[in-house]
């Protein structure tokens, strides 16, 4: 049984409508017009919509513009006794599941809810197997340990979490500062929105304020159609930038203004678009210092350093290294196939002794090496062969 909104002016067609569906033990809810369609729709709940395009208040082609930005995976049904191609196409475009004409058809209204439903179910398992995939992520590595830089950022996480302040994570390459990120969203009431991450490091300087605002068709050479960007998709979730201290001073200037107005405009294009994403940022270099050389707005870095946490380098919490030793052990050896292997206490003592340049992540590189080309266990000579 599926939950779903009729917005329809028309009585004859709601009752109409009602009566197809309920027969089909569905449940039903009603709206007489647009703008009450579009209040009721925003509330949730609704597994499908169906909507008139000629209504009053609201048209239902703004009714779908409105919903699409506002959750873009409820599948909405056009339906209109005024329907042309060109009207179809449009309502595709913008985001309708399918459209179909008045009088509607009864087989051609079932087949397509039956498909919406379909698609429905489809979407939110996505999601929940997304939301998996970043609660073992942020279960990972980079939050094992028990020292007391560790205890102390689990217990700013525990603060911080619960408010929608903007945090900036500071540390050196590989210490974990995504971990840190993504608990930080799990512990948060936005938990069940999206997760997006933006390798500031990664993506060419004349690309970063389309991967960021998205971009309108035609926008550039390559903008073949329209793309939302990252703060778009992360609105009601958390939008990690990590290395933000890479980001070009222009794209600097519009995040600045996506912060203070919770606006933002898509390259090539001239509409304002709320967002409302909870900014997490990440750098490894020391902003104060950009800021003096002339590379960072120092207005930008008191809007992102609410709250600062510094992720340690490892080197500086070997007290963590026997722990996430054993982690990566179990780990590694579970993808690779084989039966856990044991590891000597010579052995670990020797890697508590290396420098850790890389971090953990260079620590979870050595530990699957060693479980390569080591035999069932892992010696004090195996880490002096292969670690160095």
């Amino acid at each position: 049984m599926a939950k779903i909104l009729v917005i329809d002016d028309e009585k004859a067609i709601r009752n109409a409508l009602r009566e197809i569906l309920e027969h089909e033990k569905h449940k039903v809810e009603e709206a007489e017009d647009g703008a009450s369609g579009l209040e009721k729709a925003k509330k949730g709940g609704f597994d499908v919509v169906l909507c008139d395009i000629k209504m009053p208040k609201m048209d239902g082609m703004e009714v779908l513009e409105k919903l699409m930005a506002h959750d873009d995976t409820i599948p909405v049904v056009m339906i209109s006794g005024h329907g042309t191609i060109d009207t179809a196409v449009d309502a595709i475009k913008k985001g309708a599941f399918d459209f179909i004409s008045k009088p509607p058809d009864l087989n051609r209204i079932l087949v397509t809810l039956r498909n919406a439903l379909d698609r429905g179910e489809l979407v939110q398992e996505t999601k929940t197997l997304r939301q998996k995939v970043q609660k073992v992520k942020a279960g990972d590595a980079r939050m094992v340990g028990s020292s007391a830089a560790m205890d102390a950022i689990r217990e700013m996480l525990d603060k911080v979490a619960p408010s929608d302040a903007r945090v900036l994570i500071t540390g050196g390459n590989g210490a974990g500062k995504e971990g840190v990120a993504r608990m930080l969203h799990e512990k948060s009431a936005r938990k069940d929105g999206p997760f997006v991450e933006v390798n500031c490091a990664a993506i060419p300087g004349e690309l970063i304020e389309s991967e960021l605002f998205g971009h309108e068709k035609g926008a550039f050479t390559s903008a073949i159609a329209q793309r939302k960007g990252k703060f778009e998709l992360a609105s009601g979730g958390t939008l990690f930038l990590d290395e933000i201290g890479d980001m070009s001073l222009a794209a600097q200037a519009k995040v600045l203004r996506a912060l203070q107005e919770n606006k933002i405009t898509r390259v090539g294009g001239d509409k304002e678009i709320k967002v409302d994403p909870r900014l997490v940022t990440a750098t490894n270099k020391d902003l104060r210092k950009e800021i003096a050389e002339g590379r960072f707005r120092e207005d930008l870095f008191h809007r992102l350093s609410v709250i600062p946490i510094h992720v340690p380098d490892l080197k500086d919490r070997a007290g963590d290294i026997p722990e996430l030793i054993t982690y990566f052990l179990a780990k590694v050896c579970e993808e690779q196939g084989i039966i856990l292997k044991k590891i000597s206490d010579k052995a670990v003592k020797e890697l508590q002794k290396l420098p850790w340049t890389g971090n953990v992540r260079e620590l979870r590189n050595v530990v699957e090496r060693l479980v390569i080309l080591s035999g069932p266990e892992v010696t004090d000579a195996d880490v002096k062969r292969y670690a160095g």
